[in-house]
């Protein structure tokens, strides 16, 4: 019997660690969607894409996508997009090199089910990056001058 608690203790104080562990990740994820947000702009029906040069997963409905290194999209996708948080590729349907809100998908490698585009927001990129490394303010002060 006591065997038998002491599991459970250990199982228990392992997945609360676990829960503890995550914290940072949940607050560093909740600050890039804040971050993200605060630089898309309106919603769009669809864009040109070509090539898909990086993406930032954002959660399971959420992700952003750069199709050049100064421009980037924000890509609603519909609710709990298996995967998406923790695929490690992607791909994203078009039509003649179009991406269109509720015709086409994001594909998360590992996922059986394509995910919805529910909404496209075009990123001021320039004004994410502001957000993400802000200036510093430096107070500085005349030194005093020395006793003499």
């Amino acid at each position: 019997m006591s065997n038998a608690f002491t599991r459970l203790a250990v199982l228990l104080t392992g997945m609360a660690l676990a829960g503890c562990a995550s914290l940072p990740n949940a607050q560093r994820l909740h600050q890039r969607q804040l971050e993200y947000a605060a630089a898309a702009g309106a919603a769009v029906k669809h864009f040109n894409f070509f090539t898909l040069y990086s993406w930032e997963s954002l959660g399971d409905s959420q992700l952003a996508v750069y199709t050049k290194p100064n421009k980037a999209w924000l890509l609603d996708v519909s609710p709990h997009c298996l995967q998406l948080g923790y695929g490690n590729a992607i791909a994203i349907t078009s039509y003649l090199h179009q991406i269109s809100v509720n015709f086409d998908r994001v594909l998360v490698a590992g996922s059986p089910v394509p995910c919805a585009i529910r909404e496209i927001r075009p990123i001021d990129v320039a004004h994410l990056k502001a957000l993400q490394h802000p200036q510093h303010r430096i107070e500085s002060r005349p030194r005093p001058a020395a006793d003499r």
